[in-house]
């Protein structure tokens, strides 16, 4: 029975390695890209009306 207790905490230890790897990889590669995107076009849009703003004010 010792066995068994030592093999289920190490197959439970495994899973949740597994699966926190996976989620790690995936805010990686999916959601970074994204969110890095979206800060791009965020300062092009603030250098746009800066831009703007400056033009009408000569």
């Amino acid at each position: 029975m010792k066995k068994f207790t030592k093999g289920i905490f190490v197959g439970v230890a495994g899973t949740l390695a597994a699966a926190v790897g996976s989620l790690l990889t995936f805010k990686k590669t999916v959601v970074e890209p994204i969110e890095n995107q979206e800060q791009k076009y965020e300062d092009n849009r603030k250098k746009a009306v800066r831009k703007s703003r400056s033009a009408h004010h000569g």
